[in-house]
């Protein structure tokens, strides 16, 4: 495997995705990209993004990781309490089958965090409610990086402008860029060759233009 990116949190919004998704190499069959959940808005009801992504996992096969989120969960409570219609089986089939967290030999990939008081048994010592809903967030040192979204950079940083990836100098990335409001999705990329980890910052030129410089993290 060559580079992992990830991203989360996108919260239906769908241009702000597919702009992220230009800077994702997936023409590199070793490369993965590994998406940790919220694609969709609760309150907003935006499915189009939901749609997109599994589509674009049928189009990419096992290059696309897909987790899920509190938001999925919530809309599959819905669904079952019926107290929204949707009656697509497909995509209700493919919703409860996502799975909670994606691992690696160092990482975890997850929507808002596993118990780390379990430590190297945090896979049956986290409840489900730990991989999708955890708060608050946790930083320091575990036998593996975390990768997580769910609460916002803003908030861990206690900066309202800042939606850039978070990491707490020990072992916790924390991708989410509350890009409902901030239009902005933090790409998280992991070159396993390296052992790097980097990330993307958008540049605006004198004539208007936009670019993505890369710059390093880890």
């Amino acid at each position: 495997m060559a580079v992992l990116f990830s991203l989360s949190d996108p919260h239906g919004e769908i241009e702000t995705f597919k702009k992220m998704l230009k800077i994702v190499d997936l023409q590199d069959k070793e490369n993965k990209l590994v998406l940790l959940g919220d694609y969709i808005d609760h309150k907003q009801k935006k499915f189009e993004l939901l749609y997109f992504i599994k589509n674009l996992q049928e189009q990419y096969n096992d290059q696309i990781i897909i987790l899920a989120g509190n938001h999925e969960f919530f809309l599959l409570e819905d669904i079952e309490n019926k107290t929204i219609f949707f009656d697509d089986d497909s995509m209700i089939n493919w919703l409860k089958a996502l799975p909670y967290y994606y691992e690696t030999d160092t990482q975890i990939y997850v929507h808002a965090g596993i118990d780390e008081e379990a430590g190297e048994f945090w896979k049956w010592g986290s409840e489900d409610y730990y991989f999708c809903s955890k708060y608050p967030y946790t930083i320091g040192k575990f036998e593996k990086d975390i990768i997580a979204g769910h609460i916002g950079t803003s908030t861990i940083t206690g900066n309202e402008n800042y939606h850039k990836v978070f990491w707490d100098k020990q072992s916790h990335f924390y991708i989410d860029g509350t890009t409902e409001l901030s239009k902005i999705l933090p790409l998280l990329k992991y070159d396993t060759n390296k052992k790097r980890y980097s990330s993307f910052e958008k540049i605006t030129d004198e004539n208007n233009t936009d670019s993505w410089v890369e710059y390093t993290i880890k």
